[in-house]
């Protein structure tokens, strides 16, 4: 009998798989953080024989050349893939032994990359399950824009040729094991639902129930931005990324941290919004830990600029931590944790902004200088958005901050979180802000005026 295990990595919207038999296994698409699938490994009571990427990733670094190293497995790379480390590559047909009576057989599927190479697992002759990486996802598939710009159509093409492949060769109760798609910015758009199978997909997908040609365009008009360190993703995966380090950065303190800032660090407040709104150090920014920190984060600090860490706890730095090292901030340059009283330099005191609703904002004294600010990602704002509002999209604003009017900035998202790393970024530049953490669903509720998207 075989099993797979998932391996989910919330904060990337990402899935990493072990499969395996009673003795040996197989781990596709490794996460940095590798401990995770030993871990797996170890409950399971099984060695790790064979180490495989579906492609050269461009949103997270890969842990699979660290892995194969520890365990001495077989590093498995599409053969096509342009990497500078020794491996064992795979073509399309490639079949290699995982277990007694279990294989994994390559398939390619370009268009994620043009060497993706998707792998089915087999039970003897049955089909048991195919692991698509960046191919064919749950109702959508992986963007096809993150490799070279010029390649962007062909490869959408290849996308719709691909999910047309694996719906003929594969049986439909084949069970599909997407590594993208559970909020990762590599999918095309967002996934509903938590599993699906071929026979599914056939009936939802564009990419099966629409010709190459609609299905091209609609892909295409709906892209979205890229966040920035995607940029860094791919070269440091095709290079072969360093070891994983997840060691306590060095602690520091009130006067070091007013040193930092006045040298152009950064100083990020890991807390919740609610609790840096109530206080924090001046000139600090506030990306949760329970929100996507490592991909805003990531998409928004300056490549290489060191990072300070603040928490409230060693168990949410460690958490931080360990999602940073997933898109290559390795190491922080310095970190505490306490309170802001703790953070704040002598003859200093915290800093605070308020928090309101969107009924607030509807109920705010007529004729006050107010300026809305929308941080919302174009295609949210295109559904609607408050009448007379400046749209500024949350990864954009630390470069556009001079863009904002004068005046008091209510500022808000979806639902509040990139609100609250907004409000951070202009109560660092000095201007009064409040935070609207709210669903956007409450503005009209509220009585806001609204303008309608297309």
């Amino acid at each position: 009998m075989f099993f797979i295990d998932t391996i989910e990595t919330e904060g990337l919207g990402n899935r990493s798989y072990l499969a395996g038999g009673a003795a040996t296994a197989v781990a596709i698409d490794t996460p940095r953080d590798i401990d995770r699938v030993l871990a797996a490994a170890a409950v399971r009571g099984v060695r790790i024989s064979r180490v495989v990427e579906t492609h050269v990733h461009n949103d997270y670094v890969t842990g699979g050349p660290e892995l194969a190293r520890l365990t001495g497995a077989a590093y498995l790379v599409p053969a096509a893939a342009r990497v500078s480390f020794a491996r064992t590559p795979v073509a399309d047909g490639d079949t290699v032994a995982v277990d007694d009576g279990i294989s994994l057989r390559a398939l390619a599927t370009p268009g994620h990359t043009p060497h993706h190479t998707s792998y089915v697992l087999e039970e003897g002759a049955r089909v048991a399950a195919v692991f698509t990486g960046g191919s064919l996802l749950i109702g959508s598939v992986g963007r096809p824009d993150l490799v070279e710009p010029r390649l962007t159509e062909e490869l959408a093409r290849a996308q719709h040729a691909s999910a047309h492949r694996l719906a003929a060769e594969l049986p439909d109760e084949t069970p599909v094991l997407p590594t993208h798609g559970f909020g990762s910015f590599c999918s095309s758009s967002q996934s509903e639902g938590d599993a699906t199978t071929i026979g599914k997909e056939k009936n939802v997908n564009d990419a099966l129930t629409k010709d190459v040609d609609s299905f091209v365009a609609g892909l295409l008009a709906g892209l979205e931005d890229v966040p920035a360190y995607y940029a860094h993703m791919g070269p440091a995966n095709a290079a072969g990324p360093i070891p994983v380090d997840l060691g306590a950065p060095p602690l520091t303190d009130a006067a070091d941290i007013a040193e930092r800032l006045a040298a152009g660090e950064w100083v990020v407040d890991l807390r919740n919004r609610i609790a840096f709104a109530d206080g924090h150090v001046a000139g600090s920014f506030n990306f949760e830990a329970d929100g996507k920190i490592a991909t805003y984060l990531a998409w928004m600090i300056p490549r290489g600029k060191p990072v300070t860490l603040l928490a409230d706890s060693p168990a949410q730095l460690a958490a931080a931590q360990r999602e940073l090292v997933r898109v290559g901030i390795d190491r922080p340059a310095a970190a505490a944790t306490g309170t802001p009283r703790d953070w704040t330099a002598d003859g200093h005191a915290p800093r605070s902004f308020p928090r309101a609703a969107f009924a607030d904002l509807a109920a705010r004294a007529s004729g006050s200088e107010a300026v809305v600010l929308d941080v919302r990602r174009n295609s949210e704002r295109a559904k609607g958005w408050i009448t007379g509002s400046v749209h500024i999209p949350v990864h954009d604003l630390h470069r556009r901050l001079a863009e904002v009017p004068p005046g008091t900035v209510w500022v808000h998202c979806a639902g509040g979180m990139r609100a609250g790393i907004a409000a951070s970024l202009l109560d660092a530049a000095g201007r009064d802000v409040v935070a609207v953490d709210d669903s956007f669903d409450a503005a009209s509720q509220a009585g806001l005026p609204l303008t309608a998207g297309s």
